[in-house]
């Protein structure tokens, strides 16, 4: 089965040709744990997921590394905001998110290393490139060199002589070209004892070069598929490939993907406009981690989506209707559904249409519900939709918009409304139970 990738390097839809035949290399940028994850960040988790389930279900061996970035300036400020060592607030929000990645059924990456592991690879990095040439030292740091960079930009089609993107003018470090970026920060006080020797001077290093040593570390020099978020094309993809290519000579990844943002109601999420979600808010309100995750499967990676509680309810209930087709006998995996599956998620990762197949499955009356079960089962090695993990009957999603219309409504103290919304539920045939801990649903 061939895969189709839409590689951003060249703007184009490319045939996956494996650098070593059968098996492909992939690097995802992953977690600065200092907080929780939001359900922004991990919509790319999802993605990359179904990317490797992809592979492996066409056919290919998958070697795949996600980094923790557990030190840098947010690292840092947040450790001594919260008056904890470093590794004890990045240890805390790590096991976070990997929680999260069980929840969304997220296949685990065989290799999860640590940049605070690798800072000798960093080091090692930074002293060929000041020998080479692509970097200088000034009074705080170390620098890249982009003017030395050949086609530097070209992930994100930087128009260099257009002037500077605002991140770039705005930058607090000094140097001699406001483009160039650091490789390695010189001690300060606000780093307290989060500081590593080396040749070049006592410090910690930049954000940028902790992926690249990494990458080439667990991976190689060239590597397959380098994969994040659409805000990583730049600065951080961007540096990535200037400092690893010149530090290797060689191309540093062959095929570059990228997913979109997560909307909440239309608005992008930001602290300022209070609309920061994360999995556990999710959980707190009632509806399945799977139900996000059958949610973000509906939109394309590619394409911007967006989040209401009412689609995430919808999702839900989708989800558990879609579940109700797999029973507990197996039968035979219908064939035809089954090479029609296999070429639409090997088309760019097609999930919206994937779903829509196994919808196309489950109405299938020429099926029995045990062929429907094996051939669903068989959708699910990509779609991670856990329709074997299902086990209790979940509370519908139109059950959990009503609960949580309710739990605002009894914050306004409108009492009118919640007594109005507990009899809508109460005729859904639920029954909702007001306790210390908050509201409880129960089937009656």
């Amino acid at each position: 089965m061939d895969v189709t990738l839409f590689n951003t390097l060249t703007r184009s839809l490319e045939k996956l040709e494996p650098l070593n035949a059968g098996n492909i290399r992939m690097y995802h940028c992953g977690p600065t744990v200092y907080d929780y994850a939001h359900i922004g960040n991990l919509r790319a988790y999802i993605s990359w997921d179904i990317l490797r389930r992809t592979l492996e279900y066409s056919g290919l061996e998958v070697t795949q590394v996600m980094n923790f970035t557990d030190i840098d300036d947010k690292t840092i400020k947040r450790s001594h905001d919260e008056g904890v060592t470093l590794r004890k607030l990045t240890k805390k929000y790590e096991d976070i998110f990997l929680a999260d990645l069980q929840h969304l059924n997220i296949k685990i990456p065989q290799y999860l290393p640590h940049a605070t592991e690798h800072i000798g690879g960093m080091v090692a990095i930074v002293e060929k490139l000041l020998r080479d040439g692509y970097a200088y030292t000034t009074d705080d740091g170390v620098y890249f060199d982009i003017s030395k960079s050949k086609g530097y930009g070209a992930l994100a089609e930087l128009d260099l002589e257009a002037g500077t993107q605002s991140r770039i003018a705005n930058d607090e470090y000094d140097k001699k070209n406001a483009r160039d970026f650091a490789l390695w920060k010189f001690w300060t006080e606000e780093d307290g004892g989060n500081v590593f020797e080396a040749s070049f001077g006592r410090g910690r290093p930049g954000w940028h070069i902790e992926c690249s040593a990494m990458a080439i570390s667990k991976l190689g020099e060239t590597i397959d598929i380098h994969t994040g978020g659409i805000d990583l094309l730049f600065p951080h993809h961007t540096n990535e490939i200037a400092q690893s290519e010149a530090f290797t000579g060689k191309q540093f990844s062959k095929y570059w993907l990228h997913n979109e943002f997560v909307m909440v109601d239309g608005q992008k999420m930001s602290k300022s406009l209070g609309n920061i979600i994360t999995l556990r808010t999710i959980m707190e309100r009632g509806f399945s981690p799977l139900a996000y995750r059958y949610s973000i499967l509906g939109t394309h990676y590619r394409a911007k989506a967006n989040f209401t509680w009412e689609g995430l309810g919808g999702a839900q209930t989708a989800l558990v209707r879609l579940g109700s087709h797999v029973g507990s006998s197996m039968g035979r995996i219908n064939t035809d559904y089954q090479e029609k599956f296999g070429q639409i998620v090997a088309h760019d990762l097609d999930t919206p249409r994937a779903l829509a197949l196994a919808w196309e499955v489950a109405k299938d009356t020429s099926l029995s519900t045990a062929d429907k079960t094996a051939t669903l089962l068989e959708f699910d090695k990509v779609l991670g939709l856990g329709f074997t993990l299902q086990k209790e009957e979940a509370v519908p999603g139109e059950v959990l918009v009503l609960v949580r219309s309710r739990e605002d409504a009894r914050t306004n103290k409108n009492w009118v409304t919640s007594d109005e919304l507990r009899n809508q539920i109460n005729a859904l045939g639920w029954e909702i139970l007001d306790t210390d801990k908050g509201q409880e649903i129960k089937k009656k």
